[in-house]
């Protein structure tokens, strides 16, 4: 059954990933407002402070909202704050709404392990390795219905990290994707930052938040 029969008291909640800002999901915002959602983009600093903090943040940013329901979509690093933000919080407490998450690596990231492997890496992770890409994420309880989109496609700075395994979307790994609990799982062919430019990735995002399951 849809979640949302009224659209104008439904928000989605755009999380983006590391060293992102927010600015590369405008695509995607602009295709989720023309399937008639209202679109709202939090940001946070990635690299300056953990996952688990950066959940608070978030918490704060949706208690302002004033629509009844609040789904979320997060990419990446993005899907791993929302997954904290979550755990934190009774169910009965929060909003209804469903979870999106797009090339999140819900478990241990293997590029994030090859690069931690030298200072340059480390440095440019940050704190984002601390319950996020290094592991140790809190578990998905499954009470809410959460969607996870995996990419097959090898575009990108990933590609220079070697013996990553395959298929992956030159980042994140298709395996990587999934997790226990997770209500749908779909695999496309689009890379790590191209999922945010496809419509095709843009329309299962809006199918999933409003039937609970992507379209096959």
């Amino acid at each position: 059954m849809p979640a949302d029969n009224n659209r104008t008291d439904t928000v989605i909640v755009l999380v983006h990933g590391l060293w992102m800002n927010g600015m590369d999901m405008s695509w995607l915002k602009r295709r989720l407002r023309k399937h008639g959602y209202t679109v709202r983009q939090f940001r946070y600093r990635s690299m300056c402070r953990p996952p688990a903090y950066n959940a608070r943040a978030l918490g704060r940013f949706v208690d302002a909202l004033p629509h009844p329901t609040a789904h979320f979509v997060g990419h990446s690093l993005g899907g791993i704050v929302i997954r904290h933000f979550f755990a934190a919080h009774a169910p009965g407490d929060l909003r209804p709404g469903r979870v999106v998450t797009l090339g999140t690596p819900h478990t241990n990231s293997s590029a994030a392990a090859r690069l931690r492997r030298c200072a340059t890496g480390r440095a440019v992770l940050g704190k984002s390795v601390e319950r996020g890409l290094g592991g140790d994420i809190p578990p998905w309880s499954g009470e809410r219905e959460l969607g996870s989109i995996a990419g097959t496609y090898r575009l990108g700075l990933g590609i220079l990290l070697p013996n990553i395994p395959k298929p992956n979307d030159s980042a994140v790994t298709v395996a990587e994707t999934r997790l226990p609990n997770m209500t749908d799982h779909l695999r496309l062919r689009v890379s790590h930052l191209g999922m945010l430019l496809s419509p095709t990735v843009a329309m299962q995002c809006a199918h999933f938040i409003r039937y609970g399951r992507f379209k096959r």
